[in-house]
């Protein structure tokens, strides 16, 4: 029996998403046949070829053949009228972005090789809002210098793909997106009408490449079963096109679905048609799942006997309907036992760095190949009220342990050659991180490393520096509304200002740092919002952190809020019957803040800062229309950093 295990697109271009990899490391391990494959990369390397864009081209006259010149968008016009010079660098930039060319970065940085379309509007964007100090007028030179050749030309190569990227969404294929594939017909959608009838039409310009690979995949590997993780809804319909596909070749072929969207937004599934395409869909964990139903394909087990899976029965009439099989009997495989990761098979190789914005940390997301670890399945805090702590990732917390760790971590090294590694948890627990820095140490294992973290006091100067010996050069972690108040009602349990001595101390140990922000929480006023952006500016120009995001909030049926909403002082609004997907909830706060206007001053502001520029703008500059006056203190941030220092 061979399972052939895919990732639909589109994830990252710079690392292979783990989901198949740690389960062809615990397939093998259990003696199965498992071969995996990454179409999501392949994609979009076939269409980032001079053949690609010919056909491309090809797709955009005929799409706009109706449209004068000055009636094209932009990013398309740009595209026709600088077609020859596309062609021409397309190639050359995959392969300097691949790792594989960087003789090229000279001729990048010219500025004379690659054109240039709305992408690189950036640059300019950003020396408009820079101070008239002379050294900031060249914001690209600012950022590299004389010498900073390579990061420079993957600054330019990265806003040239996002061109390319533009025109295939714009002109050709209205569902691509480099990191999403039809996102919207997925996420939170409680019909499945939308994904169904894209299904049922003619194929895109990306399915028909999809198609093709998959065709390709079938051929080499010969697989008794497919398996697709989704672990966002942009995979959804990738995913259920690979399954199209498989069907078509092989109607008898088995293929089964799980991943981070099908546990988190399919726990309501009604819908038959969804089992047109697949034949099981798992949730939660896949290890102990995905087992089962290897037995019940090899006549061990019943299908009563399957574990947290879905498939079509009947009932007593003959009707078809969605059942969920739980088996709770049967225990999730432990940490301990679940095996290293194995990249055998995905093209390593062929992945693209890329340098998405010119901030140190935030780059880290899209630039390098990161091997992915787990140090502990779900959250050890498991309290905050916005999360979803209900269901399996977040609940069951389970660890390996700091041996078994650095087992897997020197058997990556030694299969993949990179010591690069990004531990994946929703939030590392400290105590396993210590343990984890001082058996690196021990052993001499050197590697870098970097992953999500709660800014807990226990993380004092010394342990921050204790975890950048050991190799840690970014965290991330959750400051969310820089609101005491708030922070408090969402049982986050950290206050700002022990964030600010946390993220200084990991600052101060050359460990860079990433905060997630939150705005429009529950009962949150204009007050609390311009106040937070205060405390993040200070926070930032102190140098606690370097890069952050400001996502807006919302309530999911599956966190605290979604469930008591009255506790947190909102109505949720009535929903329809849920037979496909469902995760986040519309809701009416009663204090009626304009979450939307504010939004966008937040992340202008902080888009800014993270540039280095804007911080002696006031907060008031940020917005479209006046608001509030902070009534945050100039030094608060500094009080609380000058605590850190004395303490020592």
């Amino acid at each position: 029996m061979t399972v052939l295990l895919m990732t639909p697109p589109m994830t990252q271009l710079n690392t292979p998403y783990p989901a198949t990899a740690y389960l062809t490391g615990f397939l093998r391990s259990r003696g199965y046949e498992a071969v995996q494959r990454d179409p999501a990369i392949e994609l979009f390397l076939e269409m980032m070829t001079a053949q690609g864009l010919d056909i491309i081209r090809q797709h955009v006259e005929e799409n706009f053949e109706e449209y004068e010149d000055d009636q094209l968008p932009e990013v398309i016009y740009n595209f026709l009228a600088e077609f020859d010079r596309y062609r021409l660098c397309v190639e050359p930039a995959i392969r300097f972005l691949q790792g594989k060319d960087p003789s090229i970065a000279l001729r990048i940085n010219s500025r004379r090789f690659l054109p240039e379309g709305p992408a690189f509007d950036v640059i300019s964007q950003m020396e408009a809002v820079s101070t008239d100090s002379a050294e900031h007028r060249d914001v690209l030179k600012a950022a590299f210098g004389d010498l900073g050749v390579q990061d420079k030309a993957k600054y330019l190569a990265t806003l040239f793909i996002n061109d390319l990227s533009a025109v295939i969404t714009q002109g050709v294929d209205p569902y691509f997106e480099v990191s999403r594939y039809g996102e919207r017909l997925a996420a939170a959608n409680p019909s499945f009408d939308d994904l169904y009838d894209t299904l049922m039409a003619d194929p895109t310009f990306s399915s028909e490449i999809l198609e093709q690979l998959v065709e390709l995949y079938l051929e080499e590997t010969q697989p008794s079963v497919v398996a697709l993780t989704v672990p966002f809804p942009g995979n959804m319909l990738g995913a259920l096109r690979i399954a199209q596909t498989c069907k078509e070749s092989n109607p008898e072929l088995p293929v089964v679905m799980g991943g981070g969207f099908v546990n988190t937004e399919l726990r309501a599934l009604k819908d038959p048609r969804l089992f047109e395409f697949v034949d099981f869909i798992c949730l939660d964990d896949g290890e102990r799942p995905f087992m089962t139903l290897l037995e019940y394909f090899d006549g061990q087990r019943e299908a009563d006997e399957l574990v947290r899976t879905y498939f079509l029965a009947e009932d007593e009439n003959g009707e078809q309907y969605v059942h969920l099989n739980e088996n709770p009997e049967l225990h999730d495989i432990p940490q301990t036992d679940v095996g290293a990761p194995v990249y055998d098979g995905l093209p390593l190789g062929e992945y693209l760095s890329l340098c998405e914005m010119l901030n140190p940390m935030h780059r880290i997301w899209s630039d390098g190949r990161w091997n992915k670890l787990t140090i502990a399945h779900g959250c050890y805090w498991r309290k905050c009220s916005f999360c979803d702590v209900t269901l399996d990732y977040i609940d069951r917390y389970d660890e390996a342990g700091a041996d078994i760790l650095v087992d897997r971590i020197e058997q990556l090294i030694e299969e993949t050659g990179q010591t690069g590694f990004h531990f994946v948890d929703e939030a590392a627990p400290p105590k396993a991180l210590f343990a984890l820095a001082k058996r690196l140490i021990e052993r001499g294992v050197v590697i870098s490393w970097w992953g999500n973290i709660r800014f807990e006091k226990t993380f004092t100067p010394e342990r921050c520096q204790l975890l950048a010996d050991s190799g840690c050069i970014a965290v991330s972690g959750g400051l969310e509304v820089a609101s005491d108040r708030l922070l408090k009602l969402m049982k986050k349990g950290v206050s700002v200002e022990q964030v600010a001595r946390v993220t200084k101390a990991f600052s101060d140990a050359g460990i860079l740092v990433h905060a997630y922000l939150m705005y429009g929480f529950p009962t949150q006023t204009e007050q609390e919002t311009v106040d937070a952006l205060e405390m993040v500016r200070q926070m930032m120009q102190q140098g606690c952190f370097q890069s952050a995001y400001w996502h807006r909030f919302a309530a999911t049926i599956h966190s605290p809020i979604g469930i008591n909403p009255q506790e947190y002082g909102i109505t949720l609004a009535d929903r329809p019957e849920t037979l496909f997907a469902e995760n986040d909830v519309d809701f009416t706060d009663p204090t009626g803040t304009d979450h939307e206007m504010l939004g966008e001053g937040l992340r202008k502001a902080l888009y800014n800062y993270m540039h280095g520029i804007g911080y002696d703008q006031p907060l008031s500059f940020w917005f479209n229309q006046p608001v509030t006056r902070t009534q945050v203190k100039k030094d608060l941030i500094a009080k609380a950093v000058h605590q850190l220092i004395v303490s020592q």
